[in-house]
């Protein structure tokens, strides 16, 4: 993850003021994956999304996800696995699992049936909804400082989302971030080595598109097919 660039971002975004976004819808819902996890979803615009991050352990055909705790052999996937943050399961019910691109791009779904991962069109669908990428974060993150670092600047959390900063592990095995940002897998690739994702602050009421090593493990939302 180019954490320089997101920080030069981070100060070009903060110097734009946060405009009012559209009117959000308040129509919600619910979702149940292989496993039984039962989700809340929200309408935002023409779009179904999960309001909570993925939490599954299996693909949509019931093969397990293998779960990867050992640095060394996080280093060295080219498959599909999940990790908790902190290697704590009590973070699995705030925050959901983190997984690395190989879980979100196997033929086996990792999805629920009748949803997919979100795509990069996906999330520039929602984020263009919500007013673009200087303000759409603001009405995207979970408002107050119960998850998120103070300030949270700009969440209002208008749009039902609510995004939570479940932090990720880098290609080497180290969980950062957890309150501080919350990133997201689109299951778009960019390059043999990335993928593109979706970037949350604590600081800033902006989203920022970033690409991330497909080895890293960070959040997933789904949305209706």
């Amino acid at each position: 993850m180019n954490i320089g660039f997101i920080l030069i971002m981070s100060l070009v975004f903060s110097l734009f003021s946060c405009d009012k976004n559209p009117t959000v819808s308040t129509d919600t819902d619910t979702v149940t994956d292989i496993d039984g996890n039962v989700y809340n979803t929200v309408k935002i615009g023409n779009q179904w999304w999960m309001a909570e991050n993925l939490r599954v352990t299996h693909y949509r055909n019931n093969d397990p996800i293998p779960q990867v705790i050992e640095n060394t052999s996080w280093n060295n996937l080219n498959t599909g696995a999940f990790c908790i943050y902190g290697n704590d399961d009590s973070n699995v019910d705030i925050y959901g699992n983190l997984y690395n691109f190989y879980a979100v791009n196997d033929d086996r779904n990792i999805a629920p049936d009748g949803w997919h991962v979100a795509k990069a069109v996906d999330w520039n669908m929602l984020v263009t909804f919500l007013g673009g990428t200087d303000v759409a974060g603001g009405s995207i993150k979970e408002a107050g400082t119960t998850h998120w670092w103070s300030p949270n600047n700009g969440a209002t959390n208008e749009s039902g989302f609510t995004a939570l900063p479940g932090g990720y592990r880098n290609a080497v095995g180290t969980y950062l971030a957890l309150g501080v940002a919350g990133i997201w897998w689109t299951s778009t690739s960019f390059d043999i080595d990335n993928a593109s994702t979706w970037h949350l602050d604590y600081m800033y009421f902006w989203i920022l598109h970033t690409t991330t090593d497909k080895q890293e493990g960070i959040s997933i939302r789904c949305v209706k097919d």
